[in-house]
Parts: structure tokens; C-alpha cells; sequence
């Protein structure tokens, strides 16, 4: 999971991808980086840390263009300290071109083999979105004929890509000299949207993968990007579409909805706002079904995902509602911080309990899932640290049992709390009296609740079902292993060395020629 946007605009578009990337600060937290396209010269700047502590009024100056691209990065498996894969990235040849990717390619290692092998393309981190980027490179070539890049050949590379890779993708990139080219894999697992900005010079136009990143920069909130399709905006400003899968199907991963996304974004036609209140509803009545006789006092959130469900909640089952943790803003999602030990000092960091919302109370607390248990158990210590009665622990996620392979950092079976362990199991070992998960089935009506055209849903974490079909029980064995397995002096070295020197920058001013 990491956020993208791309600009194409009558005026410089650091700033406006700037304050995009500011409003998708929620889908990464661990890099950022900002590419523009100044004619036939790309300015690219992107380090380790937040939007606000990576771009000062140096690096900003530094990247004039009235197109471009930027990306918030969330690390998925071993990547959190290696500036290196830091997006956007780039490839000189054909004509040039820089890309930013959200999600993760099953068939990568396989791709980056062939790149070798077979294309002869150098592929210089292991990142898969350099791998990618180098897949989309050699397809727009072989679309290519002479000098000239028109709309047809390049959804023709778009086609390329989607024959060859697998996994999930949501892409923004420029050609230099030609214009922005955005595209959606073919599950649509992961979002993607199109927005306007109708100005005296004409047409502006900005892809993102939350429409709060549209709306929130005044743009106005065109559509969605279709699974497989792909949106290609030239120099001139006009936007030119096609769908580019064999056989596409919309496959939205449903932990966006539970998580991932802002309440006040749109995906795919449904407000993330509007599931999470369903999602309450939902987890209220499964709670009457199951703890009929157990005194509830109070309901309380985890701030702030899961207080839309925890309100409805407390509304269905007409019992008072209260705010009793208090969060600190200033540090980052810990669910998305690389390390366990990382994570559950954020817990202690992040949220405080307040005694008088706690003493003497049997209190039922609603978070948004349980992935790992480390933060659900310093919670519920802190809620008995803090005068509970009783704690009564409810997730409006369903226990998550299952890898993801997509894009979210749940990549071993033993790191996951609720695999292997029944509900009771998982209650002891977070500290609560009682826990309640909300039911898979429930959580896919409160997703079709709002829009009923989506008949399927990318759940593998809940579920274990992985809808690109060549997830087996042979890779996630391969992955876990690769995961586990401890790292050599020289990479903990290196390791060590990345972190110490986290301050470094990187900058690169690229001359190129579309002649």
C-alpha cells in the first residue's frame, strides 16, 4: 500500500503534488518523492521520512514542470531503510520515462530474470516497481515504431503489461515529451481515480489513488479508473482511454475499506465513511448474538478508523458512547511501521487512556482489525491500567488468518495472531475478558450494502482466496521463508548503516531528448 498522484496542469505542479501527497500521508510514511516533467527534462527528489520533513523550498524550487508525479511509500518486506527504493523511479530508454507504483507484483523475481536474460534490461534494486517500470519500458518499445509515441501505441505497451505481470498495480507515470500515462491491473484491486480542473487555459487533470487527493486540492472528482484500463493525457491536455485487460473484473481489496483509505474518500463508488458505519452495524448485532448476557458500560474507539463503527456500535446496542483514548497526532499509523518492537512502543506513544472514562467500568473497545495482536494487547492493558472492570475487545474486521501478497505488509502465517487460534485463544492472549470479530460475509455486505455491483472482493487475508490465481501454498511457503530467515553481517551492516545515515538525500536532474 502506498499513495500516488499524477499532474497535468497550465502552470508548475510541484506544489499541487505536494499538497497531494500531503492528503495521502496515510498510505505511507516511510519515503517520498516528486518527479517533474519540465519539457524534455525530468527533476526528480525523493528520501526517506514524511512529505513535510523530506521537501523544503530548496528541493520544491528544484522541481519546476507542468507535469509530474509523486509517491508516498509504505514498505512492504525489507525495503523499509533502503533510500534506493524511494519512488518515482526512472529509465532513460524509450524516450524516457518515470513511474510510481501502489501494490506488489507476485511474479516479480521472474520478471526481473527475464529482464536479464531475455531483454537485456539492468535491474539495479529489488524493488518490484523498478522491475515494473522496466516491463512497461521494453513494451513501449516494442509499440514503437520511428520516433513518434501516439495513444494507440501506448495502450498497446499497456497491453504488454498486463499479459506479463502479475499482481496487483496501480500506476502513474510520464514519457517524456508525450504526456502521463496512468493504469489499474486488471483485478482492480488496487484504487485509482481521475479528477479535473476546468481553467482559463483549458483542462487540468490529476490521477490519485484516493479521491480525497482530488477534492482536496480543489479539483473536481471525474470517475474511477476501470480495472485494466488505462488513461493517457498529452502534452496538449486531452485525455485519451482504453481498456487494455483481456478479461477484467473489478476485485477492489476490501481492507482499503477497513483501513487503508480515509473515511472521507470515494473508492469505486463507494464512501469509505458509509462501509465503516455498515461494518458497526453489522459487528453490533453479532455482539447481541454472542454476549447476550454480558453488562457493557461503555463502547469506546480506537481513534480514528474504527469511531465510525464503534459509534453505530453504541447506537445499536443503546449504550453510551465515549472517546476514553486520546491520540497523540504526531506519530505516524503504527500498524504500518516496519518492526514489532517499532509498534508496540508507537501503541504507549500514540494513545493515552484516561482514567475517567475507564474506573470501574465494563468497557467494550472497537478497533478497525487485529492484525498481529501487539496493539490490541497494550490497549487492553491500558484500558485495565486505567480502572477497567472488564474489557470486552471487538475487531470490525474479521480475524486475519491469511498472508497478503497485494501490497500490505502480512506476509507470514506466525506473524499473524488470529492463524491457527480460535476466538477464545486470541482473547487470552490480547488480555481481554471477551472477543468478538466481525463475520467475512458481514464485511462484504456492508461493502455491496453501498454499491451491489461489486460481486467480488480481494479478502485473501480474510478469506485465504487470491483472485490472481497464481498465489500457491508452494509461494507463501517461499515468501515466509525469505522473510524469516535471518539476514548476513553485510546486509545487517548495511542495515545499520542505512538507518544511521537516514538524513541523506538524493537528487537528480536528468537532461533528456526526445529528438
Amino acid at each position: 500500500m502506498c499513495g500516488i498522484v499524477g499532474v497535468v496542469s497550465h502552470s508548475p505542479v510541484n506544489q499541487l503534488i505536494y499538497d497531494s501527497l500531503l492528503l495521502l500521508q496515510h498510505r505511507g510514511q516511510d519515503a517520498a518523492g516528486i518527479a517533474t516533467a519540465n519539457g524534455s527534462t525530468f527533476h526528480m527528489y525523493k528520501a526517506n521520512g514524511m512529505v513535510r520533513d523530506v521537501f523544503r523550498t530548496r528541493n520544491m524550487r528544484s522541481l519546476p514542470g507542468t507535469a509530474g508525479i509523486g509517491q508516498v511509500r509504505y514498505p512492504t518486506a525489507g525495503s523499509a531503510s533502503s533510500e534506493e527504493e524511494a519512488q518515482p523511479f526512472y529509465v532513460n530508454a524509450p524516450f524516457g520515462i518515470i513511474l510510481a507504483h501502489n501494490g506488489n507484483l507476485t511474479n516479480w523475481r521472474q520478471l526481473k530474470d527475464e529482464m536479464f536474460r531475455i531483454d537485456r534490461r539492468h535491474i539495479n534494486t529489488n524493488s518490484d516497481s523498478e522491475v515494473l517500470l522496466n516491463v512497461l519500458a521494453h513494451e513501449v518499445q516494442l509499440a514503437t515504431s520511428g520516433l513518434q509515441l501516439d495513444p494507440a501505441a501506448v495502450f498497446k505497451a499497456v497491453a504488454g503489461v498486463h499479459r506479463r505481470v502479475r499482481g496487483s498495480y496501480a500506476i502513474v507515470s510520464v514519457i517524456a515529451g508525450y504526456g502521463l500515462l496512468a493504469f489499474r491491473d486488471p483485478f482492480g484491486i488496487r484504487p485509482l481515480c481521475i479528477g479535473k480542473n476546468e481553467t482559463a487555459q483549458g483542462v487540468e487533470w490529476i490521477v490519485a489513488s484516493e479521491s480525497v487527493a482530488v477534492e482536496g486540492i480543489g479539483f473536481e472528482f471525474v470517475r474511477d479508473v476501470a480495472p485494466g484500463e488505462a488513461i493517457f493525457i498529452d502534452n496538449e491536455g486531452n485525455l485519451h482511454s482504453q481498456q487494455c485487460a483481456e478479461s477484467p473484473s473489478l476485485n477492489p481489496c476490501i481492507f482499503e475499506y477497513v483501513y487503508l483509505a480515509r473515511p472521507d474518500s470515494c473508492l469505486d463508488g463507494v464512501p469509505v465513511y458509509n462501509v465503516r458505519l455498515r461494518m458497526g452495524d453489522y459487528l453490533a448485532e453479532k455482539i447481541k448474538r454472542e454476549l447476550p448476557d454480558v453488562r457493557i458500560d461503555v463502547v469506546m474507539p480506537i481513534p480514528d478508523s474504527s469511531r465510525p463503527a464503534a459509534m453505530q456500535v453504541a447506537a445499536k446496542l443503546g449504550v453510551e458512547y465515549r472517546e476514553g483514548f486520546f491520540k497523540n497526532r504526531y506519530v505516524g499509523r503504527t500498524f504500518i511501521m516496519p518492526g514489532q518492537a517499532v509498534r508496540k512502543k508507537s501503541v504507549r506513544q500514540k494513545l493515552n487512556a484516561m482514567a475517567i472514562e475507564f474506573k470501574g467500568k465494563n468497557v467494550l473497545i472497537v478497533d478497525d482489525s487485529i492484525v498481529r495482536g501487539t496493539t490490541s494487547h497494550e490497549i487492553v492493558q491500558m484500558a485495565r491500567d486505567a480502572g477497567a472492570k472488564s474489557v470486552i475487545f471487538a475487531s470490525a474486521a474479521p480475524p486475519v488468518k491469511f498472508p497478503n501478497v497485494y501490497g500490505i505488509d502480512m506476509p507470514t502465517r506466525g506473524e499473524l495472531v488470529a492463524h491457527g487460534r480460535t476466538d477464545e485463544e486470541v482473547a487470552k492472549m490480547i488480555g481481554a475478558d471477551h472477543l468478538v470479530y466481525q463475520d467475512v460475509d458481514a464485511l462484504k455486505r456492508a461493502v455491496r450494502d453501498i454499491n451491489p455491483a461489486i460481486s467480488r472482493f480481494e479478502a485473501s487475508c480474510f478469506d485465504g482466496e487470491y483472485i490472481t490465481g497464481d498465489v500457491t501454498p508452494e509461494y507463501l511457503d517461499a515468501i515466509e521463508r525469505a522473510r524469516t530467515a535471518p539476514a548476513s553481517q553485510s546486509e545487517r551492516e548495511s542495515a545499520g548503516d542505512t538507518a544511521d545515515n537516514s538524513v541523506v538525500r538524493s537528487q537528480l536532474h536528468l537532461q533528456l531528448s526526445t529528438e
